[in-house]
């Protein structure tokens, strides 16, 4: 059994796209848990504020559950063909203590997977960039999805089994 973390940088469509690949896991057998950055309503990261961490709302919840992960699978929306700010905003945070930083991502798993308007190609893009930058071990396919294109039921199987093992 593995403990898989889902993080949704958006709610509405993406979340409920985190709540399937959850509700999936724990029907594999998985623990699983949802992060939605939307709700923990973090402030914009800036330098100025970078020693305010110990205040920012939803940081120590966040570090928590990564750190408690084996894995992860992140699901972001496209925006302006990249990742959204939560998302981006997020990383900044995490990464202004640069031990814990390292801890969190080396080598660790992530699947991608996004539910967007267009076809969400420059999103996967983007994330596998700066999660395999983070020293992440980012799994080679993705889940893509959109209005005319539900996410395929086989294809969160295959991510979720690979993030348990």
């Amino acid at each position: 059994m593995a403990k898989i973390l889902m993080i949704t940088a958006t709610s509405d469509n993406n979340r409920v796209l985190a709540d399937k690949f959850a509700k999936t896991a724990e029907d594999m057998g998985h623990e699983s848990q949802v992060i939605d950055l939307a709700e923990l309503d973090m402030p914009m990261f800036t330098v100025a504020r970078s020693k305010e961490l110990e205040v920012v709302p939803g940081m120590k919840q966040l570090k928590e559950a990564i750190s408690s992960a084996d894995s992860m699978m992140v699901i972001a929306p496209e925006y302006n063909g990249s990742m959204p700010p939560t998302l981006n905003n997020a990383v900044a945070w995490l990464s202004t203590e640069w031990q814990d930083f390292r801890t969190l991502f080396n080598r660790r798993k992530v699947g991608l997977a996004t539910h967007s308007g267009g076809g969400g190609a420059h999103v996967i893009m983007a994330m596998r960039q700066m999660f395999s930058y983070l020293g992440c071990v980012v799994l080679g396919r993705n889940c893509i999805s959109n209005k005319n294109k539900e996410a395929n039921p086989e294809t969160i199987e295959d991510m979720l089994n690979q993030l348990a093992n």
